[in-house]
This record gives structure tokens, C-alpha cells and sequence, in this order.
């Protein structure tokens, strides 16, 4: 029987289901081959502690993720990217910080054939002080307030156009553009600025590999919503600006965007919003229709 989504815009469709066999079924999978051009995800983390929305640990992780990327090959088009974002791991009972992100993300990577186009480094200035034994209480480690975003491809060149992600000019940057004039020349680190480098006005700032976003929302239409229904709401809910950012940065308007692990479904919001296409599977079904409010 062809599976039905619980949730169904103009523009994309959320399933509750496991991911990693519900994208096997050969209906979706016979719709949506070789379609997707952005997958933008948060897998659950490696952690010590269990989560409510589910977390393996260990060399059971890496082989989870690894087998999950064969899963979801078949479904990235030629000039499609894969984002993810895999948060830190310690040791558990010791101030060491586990390799095993980086080792999921090599598995992962090799599983799917991909290339390693950028690493984002994404810095929340608002996250609580952890691990609390060894920043808060013993005091002999830094507080833990950035993850990476690793973005990977088939191709050297996927779809990207930083122009869709620009940033604002800083105020000395538009006091030059009104002066026509700078100090150019050579520079202590031997780059040489030509004489009108920077006189071009490119309505923006080329963003960096650096985002910043605090996730401080403690009161939202989304925690209303759950409010009101007495619905569980998701407790690793990440800012809507971050994938808006990869949305605009790596696709355009009428792809297809893809979030297999959808938590409350900031993906496919991020993703109406910006007149793209979506599909997004959460396996929790607490937590998929919590996403509802999303799409009042």
C-alpha cells in the first residue's frame, strides 16, 4: 500500500515514520528519485544520555548512519547537496571529547560517495554552559557553544550561489563605498589590494563559514501550539535562520529540500517559506504533529 503523508501543503509533505525504512519504500522512492536537491538534517546526537527523540552511541552510531546513507543516496540529484549538522560527544565520566562525530562523519561520507565541500562551524552564544561537571562545577574546560555543519556533495561544484546568502555591509564598509576611497597596496601579509578591490557595490557582505544565531525561544507560536494541545514539544528545536540559510544558499525556488530527520519540522517551514518543495520524515508522532503550527 502506498504510505500517506500526516501533513500535506502546497509545497511539500511530512510523513510519520522511521526514516531509515520508510525512505526504502519504492513508492517514495520511485517519486522522488534523483529529485532532491538539498538535504539539510540534524541526525540525533552521539551522547552519553538518552534523549526523548531517540540516540544511539558508539560504534552502533557509526554504523546506523553509515548503513543510513546508502538509504538516502538514491534520492540526491547529481548537483545536490548533503548538510548535516553532528553535535559534540565527551567521553562519558571524563573531560575528553569523543572523536566519534568525526568518525559518522567519515562513515557517512564514504557510504554516500561524497566530497567534503565546506565546514560550517555554527555558534549559538545563548547555549547553556556544558558539560556542566567539567566547565560549570570542576572548572577546567570551555563552555561548549558551537557545533559543525558539514556540507558534502557528489560533485566538486553542486548547486551554491553565495549571492542569495549575502550579509549586510558593516558601517565602515558603506562610508568607503560613499568616499571612493581606500589605503590599497601591499599588506604585512604580502596580499596586494588593488587601487578599486572594494569600490564595487555588491549589495551585501560575502557571508562567512561562521553562523551565528542564538536559539533562545522560549515562547512562540510553535510552544503555544503545544500549549494549548497538550502536545510534547520537541526539546532540540533548532533557529528556522539556520536552514533558511542553506535553503537560499543551495537551492532555488521549486526544489525539492529534504529532511529525514525532521523534529518539529523547522526544515520543511524553512523551506514554504522560501517557495521551495519539501519532504520530511520524524519518526515521532508526538512531534510531527506538533510541527502543525508551522503551517497555520
Amino acid at each position: 500500500m502506498e504510505i500517506k503523508p500526516i501533513l500535506k501543503t502546497k509545497k511539500g509533505e511530512l510523513f510519520n515514520g522511521d526514516s531509515f525504512e520508510l525512505l526504502k519504500d519504492k513508492s517514495l522512492l520511485k517519486k522522488y528519485k534523483n529529485k532532491v536537491r538539498l538535504v539539510f538534517t540534524s541526525p540525533p546526537f552521539i551522547l552519553q544520555q538518552k534523549k526523548s527523540y531517540g540516540n544511539l552511541n558508539g560504534q552502533e552510531y557509526i554504523n546506523w548512519i553509515k548503513e543510513f546513507g546508502k538509504i538516502l543516496d538514491p534520492y540526491l540529484e547529481k548537483n545536490g547537496s548533503v548538510v548535516v549538522e553532528l553535535g559534540n560527544s565527551w567521553e562519558k565520566g571524563s573531560p575528553v571529547q569523543s572523536t566519534l562525530p568525526y568518525e559518522a562523519l567519515l562513515a557517512f561520507k564514504t557510504s554516500c560517495n561524497l566530497i567534503l565541500c565546506q565546514e560550517i562551524t555554527y555558534y549559538n552564544p545563548a547555549r547553556l554552559p556544558t558539560p556542566a561537571e567539567w566547565v560549570t562545577i570542576r572548572r577546567i574546560r570551555l563552555k561548549d557553544s558551537t557545533s559543525k555543519i558539514w556540507w558534502m556533495a557528489k560533485t566538486p561544484y553542486p548547486y551554491a550561489d553565495n549571492k542569495n546568502v549575502l550579509r549586510p555591509y558593516s558601517n565602515a564598509m558603506m562610508k568607503l563605498l560613499e568616499r571612493k576611497k581606500y589605503n590599497s597596496g601591499k599588506r604585512p601579509s604580502d596580499h596586494k589590494i588593488n587601487q578599486h578591490s572594494f569600490l564595487s557595490n555588491n549589495n551585501g557582505a560575502i557571508a562567512s563559514n561562521l553562523i551565528s544565531v542564538s536559539n533562545t525561544s522560549s515562547f512562540d507560536s510553535y510552544l503555544n501550539f503545544c500549549k494549548k494541545n497538550q502536545i510534547k514539544s520537541h526539546p532540540a528545536r533548532m533557529p528556522q535562520a539556520v536552514p533558511e540559510f542553506f535553503i537560499s544558499f543551495l537551492s532555488r525556488k521549486g526544489d525539492l529540500v529534504l529532511d529525514p530527520f525532521a523534529g518539529s519540522n523547522t526544515t520543511g517551514a524553512a523551506a514554504e517559506k522560501l517557495k521551495r518543495k519539501w519532504l520530511s520524515v520524524e519518526i515521532s508522532k508526538e512531534f510531527a504533529f506538533s510541527s502543525f503550527s508551522r503551517f497555520a
